[in-house]
């Protein structure tokens, strides 16, 4: 692939590049944007077992980290996802992207519990300006015929994020110390966003989506921002939003749980090494999400033409699939079967992952699709954020001889937490294909 100077400079009048080819150049651009995004937030997981050694955290305390971050994270998504609907996205995202590239680059002069709280609560704040920004600015160089594919290939980065900042930070920790992953993760970030600058740029709101269709002509690209209240009210108003944000909230409950614990889970239970456990907790289960999400992606853009609710209908395959596999990855007590199950529950998993919010952003309109991704991050990371205390209660406080049967139960247990979210995903599709319900674009595109 040539670099980006390569890339032809045509651009419209709105600033944002015309040839058909740059809509797949900003997939690429945010790509490793979004990689440095996870693997910032995804390093300090995997040295867990050393700061338990240096600093004499127990479980619960480490429960505490992450909770940290994704509360922060989630509790600021809904006034970004508003500012992201008013101001420049690029601007918002690069921005954003120095500031957390900043505070992971703090979090190696961390000295106390009290320090890695704050640190990577601020981190979280820096990090929750990406995604509103970033899938806002994507769904407007993509129509819906292109969607799922570019966000799918957009969410690969966040599973190859998790397995080499995993594995990366684990391996250099072992070697130079839990602080220099910290120390090379955090002005990689910063360089990069500086770079970006020249070569992103902003596209009118709501123009793939009017050039889908003339039935989005009221939304014109470029139209004025909605009133907050009529934003918010558009959002509350509609079921399928808040039911597809329930199975979000499920789902990532889930997920944060395996991106917390595995490596830990790994080193206690079955004995890997510090380094072999933040690979093989990721590598499995991510790898299989990177390689599947793509597909799926292709798949929900395909059915998306075929019924209103395509897209929710690959989402809700993975739900239902997948439950299997994570009761398998806390039940089993065999190596084979423990990396068997993680591979194809990451399978089903990139099958969810590939509509989060391409399914929902058939549901609003294009003005609206910043607050909506903030508001989904602010449920999702909300309710997900108490999965690692959930965890690290259970492991605690449980009834098992054992802390790590204890903790094999509560991962056992979000098999049927991943059924919870199926069934909301499935009411979802019910509720969107009715003729009623789906969006004016969505019906006048979509074949019988």
């Amino acid at each position: 692939m040539s670099d980006l100077s390569t890339m032809p400079q045509t651009q419209s009048f709105s600033g944002a590049r015309t040839e058909p080819s740059y809509k797949w150049w900003v997939v690429v651009m945010l790509w490793f944007v979004c990689f440095f995004n996870y693997a910032d937030r995804q390093s300090i997981t995997a040295l867990f077992p050393l700061l338990q050694k240096e600093f004499g955290f127990d479980d619960l305390q480490l429960g505490w980290i992450v909770p940290a971050f994704a509360w922060v994270y989630a509790g600021f998504s809904l006034p970004t996802g508003l500012v992201v609907d008013r101001l420049s996205r690029k601007n918002v995202i690069l921005c954003a992207c120095i500031v957390w590239s900043a505070f992971t680059l703090g979090t190696a002069f961390c000295g106390g519990f009290a320090a890695f709280i704050v640190v990577r609560a601020l981190t979280g704040l820096g990090e929750t300006f990406y995604f509103p920004a970033s899938l806002s600015l994507l769904s407007d160089y993509h129509s819906r015929n292109t969607r799922s594919r570019a966000l799918s290939w957009h969410q690969s980065a966040v599973y190859a994020g998790t397995i080499l900042g995993s594995w990366i930070s684990a391996r250099l920790a072992e070697s130079l110390g839990w602080r220099m992953p910290f120390y090379l993760f955090g002005p990689i970030g910063i360089v990069l966003a500086v770079i970006l600058f020249a070569y992103l740029h902003e596209p009118r709101r709501g123009a793939a989506d009017a050039a889908d269709s003339e039935a989005m002509a009221a939304h014109a690209p470029g139209a004025a921002s909605l009133p907050v209240k009529e934003t918010l009210l558009i959002i509350f108003r509609t079921p399928v939003v808040l039911l597809l944000m329930l199975a979000f909230v499920a789902a990532n409950f889930v997920a944060v749980i395996f991106l917390t614990w595995t490596p830990t889970f790994l080193v206690k239970k079955f004995g890997f090494s510090l380094s072999a456990a933040g690979l093989n907790g990721t590598i499995y289960i991510h790898l299989a999400s990177a390689l599947a999400v793509p597909a799926a992606g292709f798949l929900a853009d395909r059915m998306s033409r075929r019924f209103p609710g395509g897209r929710m209908a690959v989402q809700a395959i993975g739900l239902v699939v997948g439950a299997l596999f994570v009761f398998l990855v806390g039940r089993t007590s065999t190596v084979t079967t423990l990396i068997l199950s993680m591979t194809l529950f990451g399978i089903c998993k990139g099958f969810y992952d590939s509509g989060i919010f391409a399914s929902v952003y058939d549901a609003v309109e294009p003005r609206a699709r910043g607050t909506v991704a903030g508001l989904m991050n602010t449920v999702g990371w909300g309710g997900g954020a108490l999965g690692p205390l959930f965890v690290g209660l259970v492991t605690k406080f449980g009834h098992k001889p054992t802390p790590v049967e204890n903790m094999s139960d509560a991962i056992a247990f979000c098999g049927l937490i991943y059924l919870v979210a199926a069934a909301l995903v499935l009411l979802a599709i019910y509720l969107f294909s009715k003729p009623s319900s789906a969006p004016l674009s969505l019906r006048a595109t979509t074949r019988s």
